[in-house]
């Protein structure tokens, strides 16, 4: 992705990462925390929920700053493939010379990985400066962390005057902090069940959360090939335009060589991308397919989107690391990601074992994932999560109690890891994989071999 920043707040985006120590959130800070560190620390105890959905507080507090941005907005839902399909929607508008902002989660190592403009990351200093704002603007009303950063990030963009900002939803959407902004193209990736407890157990429940960013005559696709019937009506009550892949924009061919397809645009013999995975071509078109809508207000040419098909990447989503064992990493966190994770591996040949170091958090379908990768896997090495949301190793434990072959548990994931790299053979293969924070231990450990 082209640099498209200058601003002292914001630091290189390699693609290694700025791997340094994870910010914690552990200890207290006063109101008049300096550092992220402590800011972080600060917005921990400020809701007695981690997670509530709602946008009652997160909007009020949003007007008490006046922050109401003029830069057209895509809002990017799903279950999975939100985050690349923001990568590629961010290096086509780079590529084309636009200012763009991104504002995703969770992070892998840094809290600053959640803003970015370009392919730079926010500094400690830029975020802290709107974290203040938002501490003097919310007075007594109590917000959770994603809702305090939610705002942050938009304050950050605000005051950079970009071109246009990508946001990306936390959990669901219509419920989520970062609907409190209206998008100029809204897209949801796919649905699947993942987070029961806030957004409901069937597919039609889920698709009806997600679809709540759509708005009135504004784009809304979806690249979920088999949508929920939600999907649509809730697009048809908010009288959003929906366009649906398989119907409205479509894609085939290889991974070197793909064509795409949305009314009179053809474009053909595209680019191979640097995203592994076959779904990529799927989050792709979503991504063509908002550009194209909004090309009035941000015209892309085609030389750009050919470009920033080609720079976009994302790191943890089928990320292969070059070397004997191969080491592939991926934040594949629930049955439906686990599926695609499976897919990938059965096409990628193998001539010897496969390796697999896996944590989750509590909250997700940890059976149903083991379940998935078990014909594939020949050693499971498993540890436990030392957040608030972390399964226990023995929790972890408990769900590869029916796996077959080799099971070992570890006090951490980046121990698994190591143990792995021991017993591999140079023909093996070892595959990261269950959450953010598995992957992220990881890519921290091998960035400071590297520093």
């Amino acid at each position: 992705m082209p640099t498209a920043t200058s601003s002292a707040c914001f630091k290189p985006f390699t693609d290694r990462l700025e791997l340094l120590n994870r910010n914690t959130v552990q200890g207290t800070s006063p109101p008049s925390a300096r550092t992220l560190a402590e800011w972080l620390a600060h917005t921990e105890r400020l809701h007695e929920q981690t997670i509530d959905m709602g946008l009652t507080r997160v909007a009020a507090v949003r007007d008490a700053m006046g922050l109401h941005p003029r830069f057209p907005i895509f809002t990017v839902a799903g279950t999975n493939g939100k985050g690349s399909t923001c990568a590629l929607l961010a290096a086509c508008l780079s590529a084309a010379g636009y200012r763009v902002g991104v504002y995703s989660s969770p992070h892998l190592v840094r809290y600053n990985e959640r803003v970015r403009i370009g392919d730079a990351f926010a500094s400690d200093a830029c975020l802290c400066d709107a974290f203040s704002k938002v501490e003097a603007a919310r007075a007594t009303q109590s917000l959770t962390p994603f809702e305090f950063g939610t705002l942050a990030a938009m304050q950050v963009f605000v005051d950079e005057a970009l071109d246009a900002v990508i946001l990306e939803v936390g959990l669901g959407g219509r419920l989520d902090a970062v609907n409190i902004f209206d998008a100029h193209c809204a897209i949801v990736t796919s649905i699947a069940i993942d987070h029961e407890a806030y957004l409901g157990h069937t597919r039609e429940a889920i698709g009806y959360e997600k679809a709540g960013v759509f708005r009135a005559q504004v784009p809304a696709i979806c690249a979920d090939l088999d949508p929920p019937i939600s999907i649509a009506s809730s697009a048809h009550e908010r009288n959003a335009q929906l366009m649906q892949i398989g119907r409205d924009f479509s894609c085939g061919g290889s991974a070197d060589d793909w064509w795409f397809s949305f009314g009179d645009t053809h474009y053909t013999h595209l680019p191979a991308l640097k995203l592994s995975g076959e779904f990529q071509h799927r989050n792709a078109s979503a991504a063509l397919a908002a550009l194209i809508t909004l090309r009035e207000r941000l015209p892309v040419s085609e030389e750009a989107l050919r470009q920033g098909l080609q720079a976009a990447r994302l790191p943890g989503r089928f990320q292969m690391l070059s070397g004997k064992p191969l080491i592939i990493l991926d934040v594949a966190h629930n049955p439906h990601a686990a599926t695609e994770l499976a897919h990938n591996l059965q096409v990628l040949p193998c001539n010897g074992k496969t390796f697999a170091v896996l944590g989750m958090l509590r909250d997700k379908d940890i059976a149903g994932v083991v379940a998935i990768m078990n014909p594939l896997v020949d050693s499971w090495h498993v540890a436990g999560i030392e957040e608030r949301r972390g399964a226990t190793l023995a929790e972890m434990m408990q769900a590869l109690s029916a796996v077959r072959g080799n099971k070992l548990g570890y006090e951490s994931a980046l121990t698994a890891f190591l143990g792995v790299l021991e017993a591999a053979q140079p023909e093996d293969r070892i595959v990261v994989f269950g959450s953010f924070v598995t992957v992220g231990q990881i890519l921290a450990h091998l960035e400071s071999l590297n520093a």
